[in-house]
């Protein structure tokens, strides 16, 4: 009897100890409940001037590419596949014949999100020595039937991806 005597006055001592802790818990925990909530503009806002809009998050490639395990080198693939068709479909054309002095040509590439493929030939200002309407037509002309390209992808949806390319004319 005598132990469950000092067992209860110990259970009485460390429930008023935890008594008080209780109280104050629940005092402060109110402050808990008036917080904000932020609203759902608030969040997409944040969230849109998190993103970096400049760079994708997988860039386009082709099916070639897409094996490789590195994202800079699959980069590097899309980039030296596409300079080389580009290369190929012009080299067997006229541009060469018509502009001997013409040896780059700055492409502007468009790829679109349904893996459309866009090119625009990009003069420099000054280009009154080529007839930049003729160029356009024969680059228009050849750069067509190119092999299915993955788009890049931001955020996991596809996106729509621009760049310039410098492709080299050879002259055979």
């Amino acid at each position: 009897m005598y132990f469950y005597s000092i067992l209860f006055q110990f259970k009485n001592k460390t429930l008023k100890h935890y008594y008080f802790f209780l109280v104050f818990l629940l005092f402060n925990s109110c402050q808990y409940f008036e917080k904000q909530v932020p609203s759902e503009k608030e969040l997409l806002q944040k969230e849109l001037k998190s993103i970096n809009w400049k760079e994708v998050d997988e860039y386009p490639s082709f099916v070639d590419c897409d094996k490789l395990d590195n994202k800079t080198k699959r980069q590097r693939c899309f980039f030296e596949y596409l300079t080389e068709l580009i290369q190929q479909k012009l080299s067997s054309d006229t541009l060469s014949i018509l502009y001997p002095e013409l040896d780059t040509i700055e492409v502007k590439v468009t790829i679109f999100p349904n893996a459309k493929m866009q090119f625009e030939p990009q003069f420099p200002k000054d280009s009154v020595a080529y007839d930049t309407i003729k160029i356009d037509s024969i680059l228009h002309a050849r750069l067509i039937d190119f092999p299915k390209v993955n788009p890049a992808i931001k955020r996991g949806i596809p996106v729509k991806t621009q760049f310039i390319l410098p492709v080299i004319l050879k002259v055979e």
